[in-house]
């Protein structure tokens, strides 16, 4: 199998990673072999709605879009002609750019003034190329889900090929994971959960009988992160429809990233949904130890962080072993062991003993719902101290007459509220 390998991104605004571009990141890499089954933008796929797979070609895909298509002129408008500040980040697609254009209209507009997005610009001498320029287009032209990236519109002008998304304020989860500094906090247990449940459903929806779209190269470098921390999934230019009829699965060159590919595709090329599933047990158990997929800087034995990890995980008494050093110990107990228990599931060797992501979803929401009763409850016993007069901050002191007619101090300690 020939690898290629694409060149490590470098995220220049600490806010936004070039996570919209299908580079590699951090110590993982670009993987592709030779093509087995053809071009990829070229072949359909169903939408929200049931509708018939038939092999569409670039006209047919750009004709059935629902996105605007700019012109160059426009683009270099909206981003201030693509000026060196205004640079999100970088990539083995090319630049991405931050613009402001009228939310109605969707004209370029002057900085500062109206809606913000996210301008991603091709590099011609970049690793990838108009074909994965199309398959963005291709699937998130139609495509449409809250945990989905929003494709606003593209241009397609000489030899220029832009896209133009959303701007996803709080940048990647790979950001917020492994970047160092005061710019970045660690992420609450809660958080890492929230973002855990809106990836998952953003996978569960490709996979539906009515979409049928395996995503194949989903790591946290492709998780955006909106104002409210609600994850979508960006970059679909490695996108491919799943399998037809009595098929069970789509033969293609294998391409992703080391570290989240899933074992029987390396080996094949042979690729399901299962496969998806995979790279989400690989993430899922980024959120819970805080560590990258792949790190040749960690001591021998734990470079990769499944190989390492996944004895652990198998062990509820050993899963404090996995946890983040940096949530110091602010987690449920039970809530990790559920969630180190479904990553183990999605890990396996054996693609059949995965769990289907519709059903990591389940119990993602359950753990969701056991916060947000844990919560209801605290904030219950709350209520009900304050209105006897109990507070949350110092004790408070309270003067009472007894039947002596002497004063006499009653101290009443704050409830202590249970942690979420």
């Amino acid at each position: 199998m020939g690898n290629c390998w694409s060149t490590r991104f470098k995220a220049v605004n600490p806010s936004y990673s070039a996570s919209t571009i299908a580079a590699s990141s951090g110590a993982n890499s670009k993987i592709c072999s030779k093509d087995v089954s053809g071009l990829s933008g070229e072949s359909s796929w169903a939408s929200q709605t049931s509708v018939p797979v038939t092999r569409r070609n670039e006209g047919e895909i750009l004709l059935s879009t629902n996105v605007k298509r700019f012109s160059f002129s426009e683009l270099k408008n909206a981003t201030r002609n693509f000026r060196p500040d205004s640079v999100l980040g970088e990539g083995g697609f090319g630049s991405v750019f931050k613009g402001w254009i009228d939310e109605h209209a969707l004209t370029a507009t002057k900085a500062g003034i109206g809606m913000v997005i996210a301008v991603k610009r091709l590099n011609l001498d970049g690793f990838q190329g108009h074909r994965e320029w199309l398959a963005e287009v291709n699937y998130l032209g139609q495509l449409h889900h809250p945990n989905l990236v929003k494709l606003i519109g593209y241009c397609l002008e000489d030899e220029h090929r832009l896209l133009v998304y959303e701007f996803m304020p709080r940048g990647s989860l790979e950001n917020h994971l492994f970047r160092r500094g005061s710019y970045f906090q660690p992420l609450s247990w809660n958080l890492r959960m929230k973002v855990a449940l809106g990836a998952a459903r953003g996978l569960a929806f490709l996979h539906s009988a009515e979409t049928k779209v395996i995503y194949r190269d989903f790591k946290a470098s492709n998780v955006l992160l909106d104002s409210n921390y609600n994850a979508k999934l960006s970059d679909f230019g490695l996108a491919k429809d799943g399998p037809t009829g009595n098929k069970s699965h789509v033969s293609t060159r294998v391409m992703g990233t080391y570290g989240y590919a899933a074992p029987e595709y390396l080996a094949t090329g042979h690729l399901t949904a299962k496969s998806d599933v995979y790279s989400f047990g690989v993430v899922l158990l980024e959120l819970l130890s805080g560590k990258r997929a792949v790190d040749k800087n960690r001591p021998t034995g734990e470079h990769n962080l499944v190989e390492w990890a996944r004895p652990f995980l198998a062990n509820k008494r050993r899963v404090f072993r996995v946890m983040d050093s940096r949530l110091e110990g602010q987690y449920p107990v039970g809530g990790a062991q559920k969630a180190a228990a479904l990553a183990f599931q999605c890990l396996s060797a054996e693609g059949r003993l995965r769990p289907k992501m519709k059903e990591a979803v389940v119990i993602l929401e359950q753990l969701q719902e056991a916060k947000d009763a844990e919560k209801a409850q605290a904030d219950g016993k709350m209520a009900h101290a304050q209105s006897f007069g109990c507070g949350t901050g110092r004790p408070r002191m309270r003067s009472l007459e007894d039947g002596r007619g002497v004063k006499t101090l009653n101290w009443r300690l704050p409830a202590s509220p249970l942690p979420e």
